[in-house]
Formats: structure tokens, sequence, C-alpha cells
């Protein structure tokens, strides 16, 4: 997926995992197939997983944000009213691999599918419960700090627009850049809540048409309350987005800029993952489609 990436084998990540944790049956460490772009995921027994980085890196810059990681892994667990991931260990570079890379506790639950779940009210107020948590734990004088997305949607003017031109051919990039037009544009009013920060169905964990885990905590922070809607343009139909947004009671401006945030966070995804990650690309196109369909706010804020 991505230039320079990291191979990892199943028998070095056995002897990795081993030697960080005495005692791990190496028979129970299997890597596992998922469409993380991030990282290969190790299964560790029945509790645990290791997540290793696909990128290579400076090795103490990126331990550093892995220690940070954990710190919000643990904050957000503790509020979360669905189950998430708990930082356990952190493994140091090596011969072997030679990025830091990270232990924490295992969520069952299958990764949610944006088709499979688009129609469930029970996975839409899931939701709604999980923003309405998030939104009340209080910030603590902390705000929103870049790089990424949860600031000012101008700030991604430069990706955006290097990404509709890559998209001609792949997605109605003409419609897509109409309503990034309007979308760019649209002011930010409302104070930095508490925020997951990527809410994609790869990060979410379903069972029975319910959602049952939240992953990739990591970024938990500060940001714009409307960066966390995505999940209702990334996951569900335009009825039960409806109902998601009766539930968070949100204002027109608030809702088109969670629409901004969606598509900031998709329109890149086809052209990038086109050939390396069926299962991102196809995500981007579902959410592009959902967003085009979805008629802008009469007026109001």
């Amino acid at each position: 997926m991505h230039p320079d990436q990291l191979v990892l084998t199943e028998q070095v990540a056995t002897r990795l995992i081993t030697d960080l944790l005495p005692g791990t049956d190496p028979a129970t460490v299997r890597l596992l197939e998922t469409s993380a772009t991030t990282s290969t995921v190790v299964r560790i027994g029945e509790d645990l997983a290791a997540r290793f980085p696909l990128e290579p890196a400076d090795p103490d810059i990126a331990r550093a944000a892995l220690a940070a990681e954990h710190e919000a892994m643990g904050e957000f667990a503790a509020v979360s009213p669905l189950p998430a991931p708990e930082p356990v260990a952190l493994g140091e570079p090596s011969a072997a691999f030679p990025m830091p890379w990270s232990v924490q506790t295992w969520v069952p639950g299958e990764v949610a599918d944006p088709v499979v779940l688009e129609g469930s009210d029970a996975a839409a107020d899931d939701l709604a419960a999980l923003l309405l948590a998030l939104r009340a734990v209080p910030t603590g004088g902390r705000r929103f700090r870049g790089p990424g997305r949860g600031g000012d949607l101008t700030a991604h003017e430069d990706w955006v627009r290097e990404c509709l031109e890559r998209s001609r051919g792949l997605l109605p990039a003409d419609q897509l850049a109409a309503s990034w037009e309007r979308w760019r544009t649209l002011e930010r009013r409302d104070p930095d809540v508490m925020s997951h920060r990527d809410l994609i169905p790869a990060n979410l964990l379903t069972a029975g048409g319910r959602l049952v885990g939240v992953l990739d905590a990591g970024g938990y922070s500060p940001a714009d309350p409307a960066l966390d809607l995505v999940g209702a343009w990334h996951l569900l139909d335009a009825e039960r987005r409806d109902r998601l947004r009766q539930s968070l009671g949100c204002p027109d401006l608030e809702w088109e800029r969670g629409a901004a945030w969606a598509f900031v966070q998709s329109i890149g995804l086809v052209w990038y993952y086109e050939d390396s990650n069926p299962t991102m690309a196809q995500l981007g196109r579902s959410t592009c489609q959902r967003l085009l369909e979805e008629p802008p706010p009469a007026g109001g804020a």
C-alpha cells in the first residue's frame, strides 16, 4: 500500500512478542488479514493483539507517538460506552524489526460493514450514544492540535485539490468539487469537544447489527465537534443518518461540517488504495456517493 512498506513475517512477530511477553505460547501468535492502512495486526492468544507499523519513520519520534497513543487509548477506554482496547506494552526497535510497536487488549467483534449496517436503527443509536458520551467529557482546557483533521477545513485545501484531480475517471470529481466549494467556506462556531477523530468502519466493531467496540483510539483528543460525525456518512443510509442527527440535536452548520470532514477523509481513498486495499477504496466510493445524494440544508444554523 505504501512506498518502502515494512514486511513482517509471522516467525519474526512470534519471536519479538515472546521476548517482550515471556510466557506467551508461540502457537497462539498469528498475523491477521485486515484492511488496516497503518499497521500489521498480530493476534496474541484470545486477549491481546500487537500492531507493527507499516511505514518506516524516525524510531525515537515514532516511540514518543506510540506512548502518546497509549495514553490516549487508556483515556478513551475509561469513558467510552463501548469496549475499546487498552494499552499493554511497547516493543522496542531491533535488528529484526526497525520500528517500535505496541501491544493492546483485544476487543471481540466483526469489523463494521457499511453495506450490512447502513439500515440498522440500533447501530445509529449506538453511534449517537458514543458521540454523546465523548462530547460530555471535559477537555480540561486542551484544544485541537494539528496536523490532521479536526481544526480548519481550509487547512486541507491542497490535499483535496490533489485528490480531486487524481480521482477523475474514478469518481464524479466535478460534482464533488462543486460540493467542496461550499463545504470549504463553512465557518467554525463551536468549541472543541473530545473526539475519537477516526470513526471509519474499520475502527468500529459489530455483532447482531449493533456496535460492540471501538478501535484505534490513539488519536483521542479535542477537535471540532463535527469531526466524529463522519461515521454518519461512512456507515449509515439517509434514514439512519437523520435518526443519528436527531439524537444528537445537530444544527445545519454542524451537520454540514460533518459532511465536509467525511469528504476530506474519503476523497483520497479511491485513487490511493484502488489497487492495494479494495476495502478502503470501496469505502471512499460509498461515502462520496452518500455525500452527493444528501441535499444541502435548506438554511439556518
